[in-house]
């Protein structure tokens, strides 16, 4: 097998796959750290404000879903 095939493996996670490369395995902590719960959320606003926020996603390099959680914190602070 080639150091660049991936393979498959189940994690100790229920539920969970984990992506090996030819060069390791999965590793307890390895990863981004969760910053906290993550439910889906569905979110209808006027196509203005839909504009304005993709707008200062772009003007600060941010994804949709950092603003989005950077304004609510700032309501909730």
């Amino acid at each position: 097998m080639s150091d660049n095939a991936i393979k498959i493996g189940v994690s100790n996670k229920d539920g969970q796959l984990g992506f090996l490369s030819g060069r390791g395995g999965l590793r307890e902590g390895a990863g981004r750290k969760g910053i906290g719960c993550t439910k889906k959320v569905s979110l209808t606003l006027p196509e203005k404000l839909w504009n304005k926020l993709e707008e200062d996603c772009t003007a600060t390099a941010l994804s949709r879903s950092e603003m989005i959680r950077n304004i609510i914190t700032a309501y909730y602070s």
